[in-house]
Order: C-alpha cells, then sequence, then structure tokens
C-alpha cells in the first residue's frame, strides 16, 4: 500500500521518461498485490496499450487476463469477467505462443469455458422448471448450438424431448399436430445418440404418446 501510494506521487514526474513504463507496471502490481484485482487489471490493459514494446509488456498481458480470472464469479452470476478473461488469455497465446505461461492460459481457458457452459444451462433449465416449455425449447436448443460438447447434452435432450412433449400437450387443438411431431421428431434425435439413456423409459412413453395422438387422428408420423 506504501509502494502504490509513491508510485501514484512519482508517476507524473517520471511521465515521458525511460522509466515511465516502470513506474506505470509497479503501480498496477502494487494493486494487484493489494487484491485490488478490478483496478490492477484496469492498469495492466492500459499499460499493454501503452507500453507494447515494454520489457513488462509480457508480464502486464498476462496479468491483466489473470486479473480478469480472479473476478469470475460462480456460474449463476453475470459472466463479464469470464469472457474478459477467456479474450485476454486468447490474445496472449497469440501475441506470445512461446511463453511458459501457455499451458497456465490453456487450464484457465477450460475452467472457464466449463463455467460459461454450466451459466448456459443453468439458464435453460431454468425456463424448464418454471414449466415454460416454449421459452425452454429455445434456450436449451441455443445452448446445445453453442455447446456442443457440453458435459449436461444428455441432460438438455432430454429436456428438450419433455419440454417438447408438454408444449404440444398443453396447446390449442390446432397447434398440436405440428408440435407433437416436433417431440417425436426430438426423441428420434435423442434416442439416436443416447439409446441406453436413464430417461429412455420416460421419453419413450412420450413418443407413444405423441405418435398415438396424430394416428387417432389419422395423421401419419414422420420419421426422421
Amino acid at each position: 500500500m506504501r509502494a502504490g501510494n509513491i508510485f501514484d506521487q512519482i508517476a507524473p514526474v517520471f511521465r515521458g521518461t525511460k522509466k515511465a513504463d516502470s513506474v506505470y507496471y509497479f503501480q498496477a502490481m502494487s494493486n494487484f498485490k493489494q487484491r485490488d484485482y478490478i483496478l490492477s487489471g484496469h492498469y495492466f490493459q492500459l499499460f499493454s496499450q501503452t507500453y507494447g514494446n515494454s520489457p513488462f509488456a509480457h508480464d502486464a498481458a498476462f496479468n491483466e487476463a489473470y486479473c480478469y480470472y480472479l473476478q469470475s464469479p460462480r456460474p449463476e452470476l453475470d459472466q463479464a469477467s469470464t469472457y474478459q478473461a477467456l479474450d485476454a488469455f486468447q490474445l496472449f497465446i497469440s501475441r506470445y505462443s512461446t511463453s511458459t505461461h501457455v499451458e497456465e492460459c490453456r487450464k484457465y481457458i477450460i475452467e472457464l469455458r466449463e463455467k460459461i457452459m454450466q451459466k448456459s444451462f443453468l439458464a435453460a433449465k431454468t425456463y424448464f422448471d418454471l414449466e415454460d416449455y416454449k421459452a425452454s425449447l429455445t434456450a436449451l436448443n441455443s445452448s446445445l448450438v453453442d455447446f456442443p460438447e457440453t458435459k449436461y447434452r444428455e441432460e438438455i435432450m432430454y429436456m428438450i424431448v419433455k419440454s417438447s412433449y408438454l408444449l404440444a400437450f398443453n396447446s390449442i387443438e390446432s397447434k398440436k399436430p405440428e408440435r407433437f411431431q416436433g417431440s417425436i421428431d426430438d426423441y428420434y434425435s435423442f434416442i439416436a445418440e443416447f439409446p441406453e439413456s436413464k430417461y429412455k423409459k420416460e421419453t419413450t412413453r412420450m413418443y407413444e404418446n405423441s405418435s398415438q395422438y396424430l394416428k387417432t387422428r389419422n395423421i401419419d408420423v414422420i420419421k426422421e
């Protein structure tokens, strides 16, 4: 704290000199050591923009990304800092591909993507839990498009089948045929990918109910 106060005082004196980058870097580090990651991240960002050729540029770029990483909240909250950290780590790897920090950056990137993936899943699941099945379908499908490799893929696809089925079941009569067919299509996609799923019995029951509805109205079931 004392060092930071002194660097703040002498910064105007050294502005424009050969030591200006050193003073600015240690200002940022003083805030970092006090765990003020918002202010230090801001300082490191400005440093990178101002002193790109400085001997401290490499460390400043990494510390900027690391400050955003340390600000990244739990998945339920806004992930602006998480996206900032991702962008900063990826930019660091692009600029300093031979750095000893590259593997560390990749580890953080995987961790941050997992958090965003979980955020997407939880947001979509909220609509499902609230029984807003139309919004649930939109959010769940968007989550799959954004994160096709998600570890929640089976559960998401199951919720898509169930959302589609219950949306059809609770629809007005004129919309039921199309929506039940949509439920059947979603079932085929799910069972093709997860033939031994723990949700197989439940989704098969929904498929059979949907098929039965269409058959009683002399509507041919379209298979994918």
